[in-house]
């Protein structure tokens, strides 16, 4: 949560007549860090984490106690990687042997200077955006502070503790597990959490990350790695002022249509006297109209919250992605006195209203977002933690996978509960861009503690990050956590806890968590930000009923891969909103060779592994399980990475297209999951350097704004005319039956009245009907979708799965040529080329499509930008299809 420009600025007010320069003094530059050996990972009083020689610090690394250079933001592991201290986290299976780091105490220190300037003002404060975690500060050997929650923001007053010129800044930092593993073994009981640890740091069964506000994927999930940073993580400064100090300008929306949109532009000033002064907000609209509102308001000593009400008449509307354009406006706040400026903001902001429409239908009970009164399809993805270090999070990166989930045409991403709250610089791309956001409370899973201190501490956590984030019109829910009801109501491990635990004991646990998601988070919302709904948990009914049912509210589904039934049973599933499901795979060649060597390439080499976090490394036998279910046996690894996101990819395109075509039933879809905290396998479409897998190009595909859905069950198969427009339009289906040879078999057209924001069936077709006797191991159906005479959607029906299908070497061609300052890429099949994948090896290019099938004769022109050398590209591109991949192919 790196600290926004446009808010939460000091300012000076001197006196009525005249107004002084707020001094800001950034501190991000010069630190040193060092081991505390004294008091590192050798302390953790766990006898079987003391056993690992990886998960404590050996007399080796007492090299680290002296001193070195260090950056803010950051973390230890960066750091030490940085100065080539320890080798890439993310190389081979280097994670085991880092682990003494997060074991580990550490101190950052910074020399500063301060002039006689600064210490003449009325107030000094240090502020931290961001402690990780466990953190005591001192300054000039004057403690100060104890943090304890990486998510909140750290401002303490220093004006007494600086002298004139150097001052030293002292940030002591204590690992979360060496500081609460002795106090939790001495408990009664330990509370459930996700993930034991594999590096006997930690009993199993014995997980402190319950008990801190810390990221909890940094203790490892089941996708990423186990790296428990400590750092300060975010910027850190010196702000001074002499008697006022603007903390937030807010742009409230009390009400918005398409006539008008009264908004409360709210100021919280901070004041050491009282007097008048003129609140001014100047406005602009995208299209560059302008307006001028003010008013005179008394300030009193101490807490001061006033407000300007502003009128916009015909205001631009912020619209998600594909309903129109994403509008926002330019809103500059002024404080005066006397004719003098004395504090000024500004933001940006989009005008709309959010609305989760929960009504009652012969289902059960919805659950839609409803924009601007337009009810929207919800088409997108989880997103994860962009990295297991956040610090080395660029905006770039961040805003370059935003674009990967737009140019997929999705609308909306689920900022998961078990990372942390991104930088203000990742919502504002998102309102730039029109994503929806819904934006998790972070909680990843664990049963939290019931204590006052605790829900004190995230009741602070929340206030500050609401109060940071609402005017993001990206963010159109928050939720109060990840999987937190579902897993106490339904997991196996919970429910041998409550056999374990007091009756009364447990009604306290549930009580208290009852309080946090249901009444405490709420209210914070609430107050804060009314505009945009809140939801206890996800999934859930928001406690009204028990959580994860397909009659109401949000459903998470995982007994296909979880639970390894078929892929076919997605269709037997049709919740009110699907928000998690998904199938693994590895990433392509190119970013596996970046973590692993040749010899590590076989799905159960110990590196592999390693980068496979399902179920402590066996994922690898999950994937080939759904490979050969569905397609055969690969031929060798490189195959094997194929398949299984040739796997990934058709999977998901079937659950998400049955829910589109299940519309208004179903509402959305969001799979698990958009990216990578790190290269390996993964749930993931885009990896870790944001490489489209398969599945990505296939999502661009399945949720485009109109598609065409053949869903084939028990013989039958019933197409549906899907479309997102917000007006109706009239269509030809059009059906072809090929041999996969390349013998057109039939053809037939019939009308369809599409209708708007719906899913419309077109026509039922039963096996005999389609087939008329031709051999369904090879033949094929073709439906386009054709508007005046153009297809606006065009999709392929299979008989069986793929090894049961007697597929033939397609016969596939290729050529490039230079279309202006990009490639052209031609790939053409003589026969039917089923799954044909584009391998541009170690280039990072970006292909408008790949990951398709092609008819016979077919031919597809496929743009390729980024090619600086043509012949280069030559070299290393590969075109295959899926008979290249199988040891043997059906006769």
């Amino acid at each position: 949560m790196r600290r926004a420009s446009l808010a939460m600025v000091a300012w000076l007010l001197a006196g009525a007549a005249s107004a002084a320069t707020p001094v800001e003094k950034d501190l991000s530059t010069g630190w040193q860090f060092r081991l505390v050996t004294e008091r590192g990972a050798d302390s953790v009083r766990d006898p079987a984490a003391q056993a690992s020689p990886a998960t404590r610090c050996r007399e080796s690394c007492k090299r680290f106690a002296d001193w070195q250079p260090a950056t803010v933001p950051g973390a230890v592991q960066t750091d030490l990687l940085a100065l080539g201290r320890i080798g890439d986290p993310f190389w081979r299976d280097n994670e085991a042997d880092l682990q003494w780091i997060g074991l580990s105490d550490w101190d950052y220190r910074l020399d500063f200077d301060v002039d006689a300037a600064m210490l003449k003002r009325g107030h000094v404060e240090l502020v931290f955006d961001g402690l990780d975690t466990f953190a005591d500060v001192e300054v000039n050997g004057r403690m100060l502070l104890s943090a304890d929650n990486m998510f909140r923001r750290w401002r303490v007053p220093v004006r007494d503790a600086l002298h004139k010129g150097t001052n030293t800044l002292v940030v002591h930092l204590h690992s979360p597990i060496t500081r609460l593993l002795p106090w939790l073994m001495k408990q009664p009981y330990s509370l459930p959490g996700e993930f034991d640890s594999s590096f006997g740091d930690e009993p199993k069964g014995k997980q402190t990350s319950n008990y801190v506000r810390k990221a909890n994927y940094q203790y490892g999930w089941d996708w990423g790695p186990r790296y428990v940073t400590l750092g300060i993580w975010q910027p850190v400064r010196l702000e001074s002022w002499d008697a006022t100090r603007l903390a937030d300008f807010h742009v409230a929306q009390k009400h918005v249509d398409a006539d008008s949109a009264q908004l409360d532009a709210q100021f919280d000033l901070r004041a050491d006297r009282s007097g008048p002064v003129i609140l001014k907000v100047d406005w602009a609209a995208p299209d560059g109209t302008r307006g001028h509102d003010e008013r005179s308001v008394a300030l009193s000593r101490g807490e001061n919250h006033v407000s300007l009400p502003v009128s916009i008449a015909h205001p631009q509307r912020w619209w998600p992605v594909g309903y129109g354009e994403p509008n926002l406006y330019r809103f500059h706040a002024e404080v005066a006195a006397d004719g003098d400026t004395i504090a000024s903001a500004d933001r940006d902001t989009g005008l709309r209203t959010v609305e989760l429409r929960r009504d009652k239908d012969t289902w059960g009970r919805g659950f839609a977002f409803v924009v601007n009164g337009v009810p929207i399809f919800a088409k997108g993805a989880n997103l994860i933690p962009f990295d297991s270090f956040p610090s080395r999070v660029t905006t770039a990166r961040m805003e370059a996978i935003l674009r990967s989930a737009k140019d997929a045409n999705m609308n909306m991403l689920r900022m998961w509960g078990g990372g942390t709250y991104q930088d203000d610089a990742f919502y504002a791309a998102a309102d730039r861009m029109g994503l929806m956001i819904w934006q998790d409370f972070m909680f990843g899973g664990a049963i939290t503690p019931y204590d006052d201190a605790f829900r004190e501490n995230v009741r602070i956590e929340a206030t500050e990050q609401v109060t940071r984030l609402r005017d993001h019109p990206s963010i159109v829910l928050w939720s109060g956590n990840n999987e937190v009801q579902t897993g106490w109501d339904d997991w196996p491990d919970r429910q041998d806890f409550r056999k374990f635990v007091n009756a009364d004991e447990v009604r306290r646990i549930d009580d208290g968590m009852r309080e946090l998601f249901g009444t405490t988070l709420r209210k914070v919302v609430q107050d804060l930000s009314p505009q945009v709904p809140y939801w206890a948990s996800s999934p859930s009914t928001d406690y009204d009923g028990p959580a994860n049912v397909e009659n109401d509210g949000d459903f998470h589904y995982w007994k296909v891969w979880s639970g390894s039934e078929p892929i076919a049973r997605y269709l037997d599933v049709t919740p009110r909103f699907q928000s998690e499901y998904g199938l693994q795979s590895f990433p392509v060649m190119a970013t596996i060779k970046a973590f692993a060597s040749p010899e590590d390439m076989q799905p159960e080499s110990k590196v592999m592994r390693a980068h496979q976090k399902f179920a402590n490394g066996d994922g690898n036998q999950r994937l080939l399980l759904y490979i050969r279910q569905e397609y055969g046996e690969p031929k060798d690894f490189p195959s094997f990475v194929y398949l299984s996101q040739v796997m990934q990819a058709e999977g998901i395109e079937l659950a998400a297209e049955h829910l589109r075509s299940a519309r208004p039933r179903n509402m959305g879809t969001l799979y698990w999951q958009l990216n990578d905290v790190w290269p390996g396998a993964s749930w993931a479409s885009v990896d870790y350097f944001n490489r489209w897998k398969a599945l990505q190009f296939h999502a661009k595909r399945f949720y485009a704004p109109v598609d065409v859905v053949p869903l084939r069950r028990d013989g039958k198969t019933e197409v549906f005319a899907v479309s997102d427009r917000t007006t109706d339009f009239a269509a030809t289906l059009r059906t072809r039956v090929y041999d996969m040879g390349g013998k057109l078999l039939r053809e037939t057209s019939q009308p369809v009245h599409s209708a708007a924001l719906a899913s419309t069936k077109a026509v039922t077709w039963d096996d005999a009907a389609l087939l008329k006797g031709a051999d369904p191991r090879r033949t094929v159906a073709a439906f386009d979708l054709i508007e005046a005479g153009k297809p606006v959607a065009h999709h392929l029906l299979y008989f069986g799965a793929a090894r049961t299908l007697a597929l033939p070497q397609p016969g596939m061609s290729t050529s490039l040529r230079k279309d202006g300052g990009a490639v052209v890429l031609t790939v053409k099949a003589k026969r039917l080329a089923r799954a044909v994948w584009i391998d541009t090896g170690d280039l990072d290019v970006r292909l408008a499509d790949n990951a398709f099938d092609l008819l016979p004769g077919e031919s597809r022109d496929i743009r390729i930008d980024g090619v600086a050398d043509v012949d280069a590209l030559r070299r290393v591109l590969k075109v295959r299809s899926l008979v290249d991949a199988l040891k043997e192919t059906a006769p």
